[in-house]
C-alpha cells in the first residue's frame, strides 16, 4: 500500500463513521467501537512484535530508526503509543523537514522546548509578515501537529524585527571613553579631568597652565 493509499484509507475510515450518524446514534457509536476495537487488537499485536524482537535481540537502535523514520508504521505506533521516539525529538525531526521550504521563504524555526503541559513552544525567525508569515506558521504547526499529536498546544514567538538582544545591547555602551577616565559635569572647568580615584580634586589640571599646589 502506497503513503496515497493509506492515507486515503484513514480519511475513507473517518467518512464511513460520519455516515453511520444518519442511521442514528446509536448506529455511529457502534461504528465507532467497532474501529476501537480494531486498532486496539492491531495494537496489541504491534506490541507483541516489538516485544518478541527486543527478547530475541533483534531490536537494535538500527532497526528502531527505520521503524520510526516509515511514515506508516510511525503513525501506527504513534496511535498506540508505541514510538521509540518522545516528542521533542520527533517535532525536531519534523521541522528539519520542512526547513528547506521555510527557507524559500526566509525563515527559520527553533524548538524552545516541549512543556510539561504538553505545550511546544517554538522561535520563528523571519518569515516576512501578513498572508506569508500566516502561512510559515501554519506550515510550522501542521509539521508539529503531525509528528506529536500528543500536544495540546503550538506556540510560536516571533521576535520583532530589528529588535537588539540585551546582551549585545549592553555591549554597545561604555565603549566611548577609556577606562578609569572620569569626566566631570558643568561644575567643573573647562578642560579639567581628573585621572583615577587615588588622587584629591583638583589635584592634575590638564592644559589650564596651573601648577602643582
Amino acid at each position: 500500500m502506497s503513503e496515497q493509499d493509506w492515507q486515503a484509507a484513514g480519511e475513507r475510515i473517518e467518512s464511513l463513521i460520519d455516515a453511520s450518524a444518519s442511521a442514528g446514534p446509536v448506529a455511529r457509536a457502534r461504528a465507532e467501537e467497532l474501529v476501537r476495537l480494531i486498532a486496539d487488537l492491531y495494537g496489541a499485536g504491534l506490541e507483541r512484535l516489538l516485544g518478541l524482537l527486543h527478547a530475541h535481540g533483534a531490536l537494535t537502535d538500527e532497526v528502531l530508526a527505520a521503524v520510526a523514520g516509515d511514515d506508516l508504521v510511525s503513525a501506527l505506533l504513534l496511535v498506540h503509543g508505541l514510538h521509540p521516539d518522545d516528542a521533542a525529538t520527533r517535532i525536531e525531526r519534523a521541522l528539519d523537514g520542512i526547513r528547506p521550504a521555510l527557507a524559500a521563504h526566509g525563515a527559520e524555526v527553533e524548538l524552545v522546548e516541549v512543556a510539561a503541559e504538553a505545550e511546544a513552544r517554538l522561535r520563528l525567525v523571519g518569515g516576512g509578515d501578513g498572508c506569508s508569515a500566516s502561512s510559515v506558521k501554519q506550515t510550522i504547526q501542521s509539521a508539529v501537529e503531525a509528528a506529536a499529536p500528543e500536544i495540546a498546544s503550538v506556540r510560536i514567538d516571533q521576535p520583532a524585527a530589528g529588535m537588539i538582544p540585551v546582551s549585545s545591547l549592553f555591549s554597545r555602551l561604555g565603549t566611548g571613553a577609556p577606562a578609569a577616565t572620569t569626566r566631570l559635569g558643568s561644575g567643573a572647568p573647562a578642560g579639567t579631568t581628573r585621572i583615577g580615584t587615588g588622587a584629591p580634586a583638583a589635584t592634575t589640571r590638564l592644559g589650564t597652565g596651573a601648577g602643582t599646589p
